[in-house]
């Protein structure tokens, strides 16, 4: 593995560690080795549609929906699973809201299935998305005995225009078809439970301009601006959700997560919501592995999890 330390002008050859009230002096390279160790590494990235994706324009990777799995190490796994939507305004996808969170639910013991969807910058617009997300979420369902996972905790997670997606399939899923000839479409794409991070909700007043644009097109029908507007398509059969956002967000208006929060609130949807007084847009855990320090959202979210049965 690549060790990407924090403060990298301060590495030293040997690191003091405080073990049993005793400072001990460890040969830094055995410290890298158990990290290693300890690490998760993602699967090979499965694609969604073994004989390609319904409605792709091409064979390129863009055109290839896929879903790489982050297991956790099977002495701490607890059994969930949270497909990962990583932001990136409809147009591209990033890393740091993808891997980062894969790889922090493992320390928790929570299998990561990070989706890497069809974009706007290469011609999709809705529904492709959706299907894509759809699609994750019954694979995950359908192979939950090959991933060790129980297939009625399965979530969602997505930050900014992935937060979109992620909102979008809380309150737009179905049932699954039980007579289908796909094993994978007999499944229920509903989520368990959604994680909504700084996340574009609306396509209305409120929107992130790029991102509708990138799922819609120009100048969408006002129908289905309205269908995409997520708080307005909250059910009381909407998933519980956690949701977070910064006060001081310049790029997705916070107002998308509290009219979120109020739409479960009317619905009876338990929910959790934190807002951050301080933080950019785009900040994900605002650390890198082994996560030390990361936002106070993070361990928020572990706090959360243990109430909804993902974590013990």
């Amino acid at each position: 593995m690549t060790h990407r330390p924090t403060n990298a002008g301060l590495i030293q050859p040997f690191v003091s560690v405080c073990s049993g009230g005793m400072m001990k002096t460890l040969p830094l390279l055995v410290l890298l080795l158990c990290s290693a160790i300890l690490r998760a590494d993602a699967l090979d990235p499965v694609p969604l549609w073994p004989d390609g994706a319904p409605g792709a324009f091409g064979k390129t990777e863009f055109d290839i929906p896929t879903l790489t799995p982050y297991l956790p190490d099977a002495a701490k796994a607890t059994g969930a699973a949270i497909v990962i939507c990583p932001g990136g305004g409809y147009g591209g996808l990033s890393k740091h809201e993808g891997q980062d969170y894969a790889l922090y639910l493992n320390q928790h013991g929570v299998a990561g299935f990070v989706l890497r969807y069809r974009l706007g910058s290469h011609g999709y617009r809705h529904p492709a998305m959706l299907n894509d997300a759809t699609r994750a979420v019954r694979l995950v369902r359908a192979r939950a005995g090959d991933w060790k996972v129980d297939p009625k905790r399965v979530g969602i997670m997505g930050s900014s225009a992935g937060g979109h997606l992620a909102s979008t399939l809380v309150t737009h899923f179905d049932a699954g078809k039980p007579d289908a000839s796909d094993p994978v479409e007999r499944q229920s794409s509903r989520p368990d439970i959604g994680v909504l991070c700084y996340a574009v909700i609306s396509m209305g007043p409120n929107t992130h301009g790029g991102s509708k644009k990138n799922l819609l097109g120009e100048n969408p029908p006002e129908e289905l601006v309205k269908l995409l507007s997520n708080e307005l398509q909250v059910t009381k059969e909407t998933p519980p959700c956690f949701i977070w956002h910064t006060y001081e967000d310049k790029a997705v208006k916070v107002e998308n997560s509290l009219d979120f929060a109020a739409a479960l609130r009317r619905c009876g949807v338990p929910f959790d919501l934190h807002i951050y007084q301080q933080g950019r847009h785009g900040i994900g855990l605002a650390d890198k592995e082994p996560f030390a320090n990361p936002h106070p959202w993070a361990h928020d979210l572990v706090f959360w999890l243990k109430a909804q049965g993902f974590v013990k």
